[in-house]
């Protein structure tokens, strides 16, 4: 009987034996298969990154070598900067460097790239580069020059001693990150770009970076207990209600308060509130929401209403977009006939009744800080409507002001229409007659103006 099961089990054995071997030869393989394509593209996306680091150097440096007055030279340098920049950026990204500190340089790179890209794009004909931005060149011709010999070390160091970039993302998992040249190196790059000296960057681009804050707002800061009465009317509420109010980042530049409100009915309301001026940023409402039964113009007439009501006034629907049984809507602020994009509110409608769920209204709260003048236009609308595609069908037109690339201020003809089988806006200058962006009109909106 024993020697029976023996001849059955110990082959059965023998191939199980050996299927594990095989599956477990098998596995190693294939594991081993992603580690080395996962440490080949790290370390394609390090050499490239050591190349365009050199390249942005020289393209700098060329930049600079031609004379002042070359406009069409400074632009195409200028582009190639912008666009060489946007590849190490890319480049950083692809390394294993999301736990270790190299944000400075990062950013320092993204500032490049708007600089060369914002100044790139203007008339230098009418606008050329200035002393300042010249200074500037010439200062990050020599801070791309020191970032490059750091990082050709570093490039080196790996070339020489076959340093692995598995071994980083292992360290950095563990911190455990003693005697590693890689990080060691690119620690070295960051201290050294952060000890440089602040830029003049230009307005157009350090707007970009300038954070909003409470500082902006008007007004003086307000108690939980100013907000509580805020948000009870705003809400619509009565004692009955139960709120609950809580302060966020107190004595920071993003202080705020949050306020919770449990009505009877059993439906939850959140608001945010700055702490200074006490103006509402946003606003939810949770409710169960059924099919739709409305239409998007419908919702956007009870939005408009809604608005109106809670102060909000002279608020023009610019966009939609549906998703199943709800939509977002954007109203911008109509001031004599112009649309101030800038001044922006979303608001988020239940489809089935149209009742407003919520709102943010962040961009309408800074934005409408600040004191903007409307100008008159240069060009007449016929003239504006001359630089169009001939081909392209206008449906309307309309008085729009909205940010440029500089993030300034600019009075537009704003046109939609229809070509090529697909709808549009198109915003001509209304000084210059350029086209400053065009928009595409998705089917939920098309037929808003």
């Amino acid at each position: 009987m024993y020697k029976r099961l023996s001849a059955i089990l110990f082959p059965v054995a023998t191939v199980l034996l050996i299927g594990a071997l095989v599956w477990g030869y098998q596995e190693n393989k294939e594991k081993n298969a992603i580690l080395i394509n996962a440490e080949n593209q790290y370390q394609r996306a390090f050499h490239d990154l050591s190349y365009h680091m050199d390249r942005l150097h020289t393209e700098l440096g060329n930049t600079l070598a031609v004379s002042s007055t070359s406009q069409g030279m400074h632009r195409k340098g200028l582009m190639n900067v912008w666009r060489i920049t946007s590849e190490a950026q890319n480049e950083i990204n692809q390394l294993p460097l999301g736990l270790l500190p190299f944000n400075k340089t990062e950013e320092f790179l993204s500032r490049i790239s708007n600089f060369a890209y914002k100044t790139g794009v203007r008339d230098l004909t009418k606008e050329p580069l200035s002393e300042n931005e010249v200074k500037t060149l010439k200062t990050l011709y020599t801070n791309s020059g020191e970032i490059t010999k750091d990082l050709q070390s570093v490039q080196n160091k790996v070339i020489a001693s076959g340093l692995r970039w598995m071994d980083v993302e292992t360290a950095l998992v563990s911190n455990n990150t003693q005697d590693n040249s890689i990080i060691d190196g690119f620690r070295t790059v960051d201290k050294k770009v952060e000890a440089y000296p602040e830029l003049d960057w230009g307005p157009s681009v350090s707007s970009i970076y300038d954070r909003r804050s409470v500082k902006q707002l008007a007004g003086m800061p307000v108690s939980a207990e100013d907000v509580k009465r805020k948000a009870m009317k705003f809400a619509d509420t009565d004692g009955s209600a139960r709120l609950r109010v809580t302060q966020n980042g107190k004595g920071t530049d993003w202080s705020s308060y949050t306020v919770q409100v449990n009505q009877r009915q059993g439906h939850k309301i959140s608001m945010d509130f700055t702490e200074k001026g006490g103006q509402l940023i946003s606003y939810t409402k949770e409710r169960n929401v059924g099919a739709k039964k409305v239409s998007v113009q419908e919702a956007i007439d009870k939005a408009q209403d809604f608005l109106a009501k809670k102060g909000y006034a002279d608020m023009t629907a610019v966009s939609a977009d549906q998703f199943d049984n709800m939509a977002n809507f954007s109203f911008v602020r109509e001031e004599d006939g112009v649309l101030i994009y800038p001044e922006k509110i979303t608001v988020r409608s239940a489809m089935d009744n149209g009742e407003v769920l919520g709102f943010q209204a962040s961009d309408f709260v800074y934005e409408h800080q600040i004191k903007r003048e409307i100008p008159q236009p240069k060009l007449k609308l016929a003239q504006a409507k001359k630089t169009l595609n001939p081909e392209y069908n206008i449906l309307y037109n309309r008085k729009a002001l909205i940010k440029n690339d500089r993030n300034e201020d600019v009075l537009c003809y704003e046109f939609g229409g229809r070509i090529n089988g697909s709808q549009y806006r198109i915003y001509i200058n209304a000084d210059t007659g350029l086209e400053e962006t065009v928009e595409v009109v998705k089917d939920a909106q098309a037929g808003i103006r």
